[in-house]
């Protein structure tokens, strides 16, 4: 029917083409005037329901993720139905792609020992922090993004965006993490790369003074820093390129401000088990009595 109605203006009308096709132009007509199905009825509810999950979450929400959002709703459907109607809508989820590299290595800083070996895990929230900063383009010049996440429900604990690359702008991001988490000495790890904005002297008496462990990995290698580098990715998949150009910095340093909000508090992770990091953490902290190994409490 769908292929009558497309074309009976430019081949003739209706008869013509039902005549190539062989059937009936009654039974165009037939199907035509017929009331819609129950899952054609079915398809539309929940066609809205994809769009307004969609636009909800960035329209960065594959299939996977609608999906799962739609059950934490009630709304009971099958996996395969969502990735049909998305292809109906013409919508898509976000794909990430390669970061560009900002790391400079100072050598003439000392570096500190890797304590994480890669095991980016923690027994519970404040225990590892990873830490890294992006480079992105605006009308204006280029900005700077840092961002530090905790490694137990990745969740982005600290955030600072700037127009350079001095110390100032991860420490920013540092002791906005300090600010909104309660840390005990020697029980939390802060680890980044062999920047060094990351090893120098002001960024590391932060941290030495709030009691936090001190860890960095090997140069040129991204593996060692991983959890960061994809959170970054998330971050520049699902906004920066998502819903650029942008021109300004204060322009992206509002819609970051709604991202990490977002991120944090409704969008659903895998590793939370598709739940947000906000509510994996208060999880942990609703148990009667939570596991030992936690550095200290979220800020309300």
């Amino acid at each position: 029917m769908e292929f009558v109605d497309k074309h009976r203006e430019q081949l003739g009308g209706v008869e013509p083409i039902c005549r190539v096709l062989q059937i009936a132009p009654s039974t165009y007509h037939a199907a035509k005037s017929r009331p819609p199905s129950r899952r054609a009825v079915r398809d539309e509810q929940l066609k809205a329901r994809i769009l307004a999950v969609y636009d909800a979450n960035f329209q960065c929400y594959g299939a996977r993720k609608i999906w799962r959002q739609l059950r934490r709703e009630g709304t009971q459907v099958a996996r395969c139905t969502v990735e049909r109607l998305m292809r109906q809508l013409g919508i898509a989820g976000v794909v990430r792609g390669r970061p560009r590299r900002t790391t400079v290595a100072d050598p003439a800083n000392p570096v500190p020992e890797d304590l994480l070996k890669r095991d980016f895990t923690a027994s519970a929230p404040n225990v590892r922090w990873v830490a890294d900063f992006t480079e992105i383009g605006t009308w204006a010049g280029k900005v700077y993004g840092a961002f530090v996440i905790d490694c137990y429900s990745r969740f982005i604990v600290g955030w600072r965006l700037a127009d350079h690359m001095r110390t100032d702008l991860p420490l920013d991001a540092l002791e906005m993490a300090l600010w909104q988490r309660q840390v005990h000495k020697g029980q939390t790890v802060h680890h980044s790369d062999h920047g060094s904005q990351y090893l120098s002297i002001r960024y590391t008496a932060t941290l030495a003074a709030a009691g936090v462990n001190c860890s960095a990995g090997t140069v040129g290698d991204s593996y060692d820093n991983a959890l960061a580098e994809t959170v970054i990715g998330l971050y520049k998949a699902e906004l920066v390129r998502r819903h650029g150009p942008w021109r300004t910095l204060e322009h992206l340093e509002l819609s970051t401000l709604e991202w990490v909000d977002w991120y944090n508090h409704r969008r659903l992770h895998s590793w939370c088990g598709n739940i947000p990091p906000a509510e994996y953490e208060a999880a942990y902290y609703n148990q009667p009595q939570p596991p030992d190994g936690g550095a200290g409490a979220q800020e309300s």
